[in-house]
């Protein structure tokens, strides 16, 4: 079973060490990434259908579960296979399926963490960035990109991004977390501009009868 969404979701869509001394912005990589940023914001919204692959170092082990997100200004959805994740910007709705319970909470409870309307943007506050090169996949070209923390308490110390170069489109997001746990995002399929009503972003409770309410504001 994969960990619960809310506590690493693209912790979605993107070697430093010490020796590195002081963070700095690489002046490519900050290019390549601005001319993403600037293609994502154009979108009045973004439907993505991704991957998570969840490999753990010390079990040698790896999970894998497909998932759907869909995002419209700060508002997103959510859909993984055992539950959903749903925000209208003002409050985030965490329903659990199986056990048919839900959660809400506010949004931004963790200042400068990955979110699903932050992913692709996140490199602009907090992030040491460095270009890795390129790589042919396939036929397509793909440039690397490793974003390192500032803040040395998160619980992850790089995120590698792999970039399509004609799209400026980010295909995958590794995330190397300290537990020895490497989560990589892979965009399967992303829909910009999508026809989405508001109230795909609220949770419907007349949709889901007995479900329990657990308010944590």
């Amino acid at each position: 079973m994969l960990p619960r969404f809310n506590l690493l979701f693209f912790c979605l869509l993107f070697c430093l060490t010490n020796s590195y001394g002081q963070l700095e912005k690489d002046p490519k990589a900050t290019e390549i990434l601005k001319g993403v940023s600037e293609k994502y914001k154009s979108y009045k919204s973004v439907t993505s259908d991704f991957k998570i692959t969840i490999e753990d170092l010390k079990t040698k082990t790896k999970d894998t579960q497909k998932g759907t997100i869909v995002i419209k200004g700060n508002m997103y959805k959510l859909i993984l296979a055992d539950q959903e994740v749903i925000s209208d910007g003002k409050t985030v709705w965490t329903y659990l399926k199986e056990a048919n319970e839900v959660q809400i909470n506010e949004p931004g409870a963790k200042t400068g963490s990955i979110t699903p309307n932050n992913i692709f943007t996140l490199y602009e506050n907090g992030f040491g960035t460095k270009y890795a090169g390129e790589k042919n996949i396939d036929g397509k070209v793909y440039q690397i990109i490793e974003l390192v923390p500032e803040d040395g308490k998160k619980s992850f110390f790089k995120v590698q991004l792999n970039i399509n170069k004609t799209q400026k489109q980010v295909s995958s997001a590794k995330v190397f977390q300290k537990n020895g746990t490497y989560l990589t995002y892979t965009i399967e399929l992303l829909k910009p501009n999508s026809v989405l009503s508001d109230s795909l972003f609220t949770f419907q409770k007349d949709e889901h009868p007995g479900v329990e309410i657990i308010d944590l504001r």
